[in-house]
């Protein structure tokens, strides 16, 4: 076994409120429920590990996740990060979000190459369309184009026939200048997922994504083999936790990309080695996470920048109230701009102002 030695680990269960409802097809988010993780090793280094938690990206709750994280991490201090990091896999089948905190928290002490690349890296990030009504429409695509955004993303799965009138319009507003990204967020049935891709035009439309229930793979197949008639790229993003879903989906033909997110996958090397493996099965690569806070995104960041050629959607940072955490990274003419040499650096006066729970083990 390897890493430096663990000399404490501090738990906080935190609430944000979000500047505005992220509107998701199973229901509004008026706030991150996250379960953070902070961790000194004894050569003076500090890893932080975030588990976002929403339900119906995962089963976990965010009681559960709390309760896990406290289980994963007793009786840790003194021991290895990789001792560590073995028993939080251990839990990634039935609490993915809480292990993938964990062990990210272990790669951040041990100075992932990943997050410490020295070189200059920017990574295009999508800007999401919120609007329902037509006028509001318009005003919100013209100024995400004006701000430099190339990649727009379209939620659907809410009703069909005015899913399709909105994405009507704001295919016609944004005319080729952005291509489009349509996230139904499972809220389709399999009869209505069909009808959708039959029914719309294929122009601008990068992908549609996940328009089905995460484990109704028959309807993913249903779905997919409509799409390819029409031309339209299908990506599936909630039945993706680990390599043999990413098996499944490529035996099933039913996905032409596949999106992952850090939270789901078990921490950065696991990340990083199962997007490999979507490129050897022949498919596209998403990575990044809209219900996300500074850690998380950043370090979804590091990652696409280092792997991904499309547009991020590690955006989840721009939702809460306040900051936490000062990461190094910023955001110019809609890119990601990775800050070379820079430090994490947290708020501690809101951090502990959003903290509902805090455990020193």
């Amino acid at each position: 076994m390897t890493g430096s030695t663990i000399e404490q680990l501090i738990l906080r269960k935190v609430q944000v409120p979000l500047v505005t409802p992220y509107k998701l097809a199973f229901g509004p988010i008026k706030a991150f429920d996250m379960v953070l993780v902070e961790m000194w090793t004894d050569d003076g280094l500090c890893g932080w590990g975030e588990a976002t938690v929403l339900t119906g990206y995962t089963e976990e709750t965010i009681e559960q996740a709390w309760a896990t994280a406290m289980e994963i991490a007793d009786d840790m201090v003194g021991q290895l990060t990789a001792d560590l990091k073995s028993k939080a896999h251990g839990f990634h089948t039935t609490t993915p979000f809480t292990a993938s905190a964990l062990v990210s928290a272990a790669e951040m002490t041990e100075r992932h190459t990943v997050l410490t690349a020295s070189h200059d890296r920017r990574v295009p990030l999508l800007a999401i369309i919120n609007a329902t009504e037509f006028e509001a429409l318009d005003r919100e695509i013209e100024e995400r184009l004006a701000e430099g955004y190339g990649t727009l993303k379209v939620k659907a799965g809410f009703d069909l026939v005015a899913d399709m009138k909105r994405l009507d319009f704001i295919q016609d507003r944004v005319a080729g200048r952005a291509l489009l990204r349509v996230d139904a967020n499972q809220g389709y049935s399999k009869a209505d997922a069909v009808k959708f891709v039959d029914g719309i035009a294929p122009d601008g439309i990068e992908l549609v994504e996940q328009t089905c229930a995460a484990g109704d793979w028959n309807a993913a197949v249903a779905v997919a083999e409509c799409a390819r008639k029409t031309g339209i790229p299908i990506m599936l993003d909630e039945s993706i936790f680990c390599l043999g879903d990413v098996d499944r989906a490529a035996e099933l033909k039913c996905a032409d990309i596949i999106k992952l997110k850090l939270m789901k996958m078990g921490g950065l090397d696991a990340l990083m080695d199962v997007l490999e493996h979507i490129a050897s099965q022949g498919m596209g690569r998403v990575l990044g996470n809209g219900v996300a806070g500074d850690i998380g995104c950043w370090m979804e960041t590091c990652v696409a920048a280092e792997l991904i050629d499309n547009a991020g959607e590690m955006n989840g940072f721009l939702k809460p109230v306040t900051k936490l955490f000062d990461v190094p990274m910023h955001l110019e003419r809609g890119q990601l701009v990775l800050d070379s040499g820079g430090r994490v650096e947290v708020d501690q006066e809101a951090l502990d102002r959003h903290t509902l729970e805090l455990r020193h083990v």
